[in-house]
């Protein structure tokens, strides 16, 4: 037992190390392989305890960036939510590798890669839509970005590449599985070939999937400036000063507009503030509208501003508005999934008793009601089509997929780094980021009030990065690609489809068990005093049928499927 529980820590570590700032992208199939080991011919009830072990290890540290500034309860709080669902993740992976009848005979406890695959995706679904809407964040295919698996964005989106990095992880603990269990034979090391280039194949089938830039190939382009305008200090008080950030952000804009009159460089066709630049309501704000119509006057362009709005009623909306040059405001965008516990407390009176940090939220942010999309007016003729997110709203699927099936040629990702410090949380926000520019097959524009900041061709490359809290203007032509990637067009459906594969191979496995216990009980027989040191994943030598690795009355030469 203490070989799983040691392997499943390191599972939940190695997965954390995928991810930014330390960006090994390995880490992932390495923790997938260890997750699967640790709970290969598991009772179901230890597979839940070993995924919970590695769900801790996982988010524990991933998350940390949540309880920078409102402490550790609340930071492990959420850790442990979404540690839950690697828990049944756990439980679900015992199943799924358990003893059970073949064609009339009992087959031994074994790795399934796909079945594995499947319950990874199916783990993120849940996720991502429950509680209170889901919290995505640190799905295995955000942590892949610079990895040949990210290309599988474009074929079937997110979960195209966790199936992808789950499958590659699964092959590779079949291989292991196979050699240590057999590993007193010649013959097992041969049978630990297959699999292991199964895992090879899977990793480096990406490679395979073009990924069109838009650059040089005659699709045309928009000159794109966005403003990163810092604040007077980190933290949840960060906009304590809020004519400070705004006043930053005009600042800015007008040392931009400045700067392309000296150099005579082209002139802007859209410009794009951050969210929370200004957290004083430009539309009751008589003050506060002049300074923005003032900057937006002097750049000559349009410009998206990030602002909170009074209103609904007793809410405020977090919304982006577009400028036009005149000072007008042609359109605007409030944000359709506000964070739960960040921007609105869900009852609120019964988590005050957990924590008085619910109270830091004095209004609740009202959801918007359409898609994200605007239509911006360019000088020279035609429009730029531009999706809009706001922060995590990128790591919402539909929300991000939805402006693009409308039509919007441009992503833009607005986002207010300033109450996550100097942490980990701005560049793994970036780092989801990449994967939608990829999945969409669109140019990113993605800005932060304070970094990290960066604009992002359709292939999923970074320029004009910038550092945290600083003040900065990202400039360049960025593609207006049109065309839907397969990605785009099919939706939702790959994970969906993914889970009902799930059900049915759980609904199988099941009566595979039956079938096993049942005969266990006719039989009479004594358990199989044979031991289970061979099996790493059985130190322990437990020969029990419904639970471990060795639970079978006998070895049969039965062919360990895939």
């Amino acid at each position: 037992m203490l070989c799983r529980v040691g392997c499943a820590i390191v599972a939940g570590l190695a997965l954390w190390t995928a991810f930014p700032a330390l960006g090994w992208w390995p880490g992932a199939v390495v923790g997938v392989t260890l997750l699967s080991l640790s709970t290969v011919g598991a009772r179901p009830r230890t597979g839940f305890l070993l995924g919970l072990l590695a769900g801790w290890a996982y988010f524990v540290p991933l998350l940390s960036w949540s309880g920078v500034y409102v402490g550790k309860l609340p930071w492990f709080s959420l850790a442990t939510l979404e540690a839950l669902y690697i828990a049944l993740l756990g439980l679900v992976s015992a199943l799924l590798q358990s003893a059970r009848v073949v064609r009339g005979r009992q087959a031994p406890a074994r790795v399934r890669p796909v079945a594995l695959a499947l319950a990874w995706v199916a783990c993120e679904l849940a996720r991502g839509h429950t509680p209170f809407g889901g919290f995505p964040w640190g799905r295995l295919a955000f942590s892949q970005a610079d990895s040949p698996f990210a290309r599988l964005a474009a074929l079937g989106g997110a979960p195209a590449v966790t199936f992808g990095v789950a499958l590659s992880g699964g092959f590779l603990a079949l291989a292991i599985h196979r050699v240590l269990w057999r590993g007193r034979r010649v013959r097992g090391l041969s049978r630990g070939i297959g699999p292991l280039l199964g895992a090879l194949v899977v990793a480096l089938a990406g490679l395979l999937v073009p990924l069109p830039t838009g650059v040089g190939d005659g699709t045309p382009t928009a000159r794109i400036v966005a403003i990163q305008g810092n604040v007077p200090k980190a933290g949840l008080d960060f906009n304590a000063q809020r004519r400070a950030v705004l006043d930053n952000h005009a600042r800015i804009t007008v040392r931009a507009a400045q700067d392309i009159a000296r150099t005579k460089a082209p002139r802007p066709d859209l410009v794009i503030w951050p969210e929370n630049a200004s957290d004083i309501d430009p539309l009751l704000n008589a003050d506060a509208a002049a300074v923005i119509r003032a900057a937006v006057s002097t750049i000559g362009a349009p410009t998206i501003v990030g602002a909170v709005l009074s209103g609904p009623g007793q809410f405020v909306s977090n919304t982006s508005l577009l400028y036009l040059p005149d000072g007008a405001i042609a359109d605007r965008y409030s944000k359709l999934r506000p964070v739960p516990f960040a921007e609105y407390i869900p009852y609120r009176s019964f988590f005050r008793l957990l924590s008085d940090k619910v109270d830091l939220v004095t209004r609740d942010f009202a959801p918007g009601d359409k898609v994200g999309l605007f239509r911006v007016p360019r000088a020279g003729g035609g429009t730029v089509a531009i999706g809009l997110n706001i922060c995590f709203e990128v790591a919402v699927d539909d929300v991000v997929r939805a402006s693009v099936q409308q039509g919007a040629n441009l992503i833009s990702i607005q986002t207010n780094n300033a109450t996550f410090g100097f942490t980990d949380e701005s560049v793994q926000q970036l780092a989801i980021s990449r994967i939608r520019a990829i999945e969409h097959g669109r140019s990113v524009v993605h800005i932060s009030n304070v970094g990290v900041s960066a604009l992002i061709t359709p292939d999923g490359t970074t320029h004009e990065s910038t550092s945290l809290f600083t003040s900065a203007v990202l400039a360049a032509d960025l593609p207006l690609r049109t065309s839907l990637t397969p990605a785009t067009r099919v939706g939702p459906w790959p994970e969906w489809l993914a889970s009902a594969g799930l059900l049915v191979l759980l609904v199988s496995q099941l009566r595979a068990r039956g079938s096993v216990a049942g005969g266990r009980r006719g039989s009479g027989s004594p358990r199989d005093p044979s031991p289970g040191a061979a099996d790493p994943t059985n130190p322990t030598g437990s020969v029990d049928v419904a639970g471990s690795s060795a639970g079978v009355a006998k070895r049969t030469p039965i062919t360990e499927g895939a």
